[in-house]
């Protein structure tokens, strides 16, 4: 891991943290993900939990800014509801997010988990040594 630290996004962190509080409601909603896209935007997303394994919100917010034609994203941030503070990515989205957005900034608590405090790492950081899907594709040239 190479421990890149970046300039952290606060306004990502508020909006995720604004949704979790006013959004997530009950257990099938319990975590908020905001992302700024190359153009400056913020998209926001919840999870929807599902015991079959539904979908964290980091990956809702990849097609909710699809939707609204943004496929670049330049940062994410997850937050947890109850005022749990800035939550890393499971294993399945960094996988995703690194798949989709090679060059992605992802907001982290520093440390081990504990604290109040966040930085921004690129999402190779998450994943290192990792499987790179569009390595594996066929080139279309």
């Amino acid at each position: 891991m190479t421990t890149q630290f970046h300039a952290v996004d606060h306004e990502l962190v508020q909006a995720a943290a604004h949704v979790a509080r006013t959004s997530c409601r009950g257990d099938n909603h319990t975590m908020a993900a905001a992302g700024r896209t190359r153009d400056g935007r913020i998209v926001t997303a919840v999870n929807a939990y599902h015991f079959t394994g539904g979908p964290c919100a980091e990956l809702v917010l990849i097609g909710a800014a699809a939707a609204q034609g943004a496929y670049e994203l330049d940062t994410i941030v997850a937050v947890g509801d109850r005022d749990r503070g800035v939550v890393p990515p499971c294993g399945r989205c960094r996988q995703v997010l690194l798949d989709y957005f090679p060059a992605l900034e992802v907001i982290v608590r520093d440390g081990d988990g504990g604290g109040d405090r966040i930085r921004a790492v690129p999402v190779t950081d998450l994943l290192p040594a990792s499987y790179v899907w569009a390595d594996h594709q066929l080139d279309g040239g």
